[in-house]
């Protein structure tokens, strides 16, 4: 399941840090510290994300 969860992450991660650095952008935060802090956010939430739907993938096998 660790394997499974870390190929989601690479396709959860890099959504959820695009979207955030969307939003920051839309928010008026054109500076590189609030951008990067977004996609960081994103990065680090992607983590749970990217574990929940592993462990909800192998409980329909």
């Amino acid at each position: 399941m660790l394997r499974l969860s870390l190929i989601l992450h690479l396709f959860i991660g890099s959504t959820l840090s695009g979207s955030a650095v969307i939003a920051a952008l839309v928010m008026g935060q054109d500076t590189l510290r609030p951008i990067l802090i977004a996609a960081l956010l994103g990065f680090i939430a992607a983590f749970p994300v990217s574990y929940i739907v592993a462990k909800k993938l192998y409980d329909l096998r």
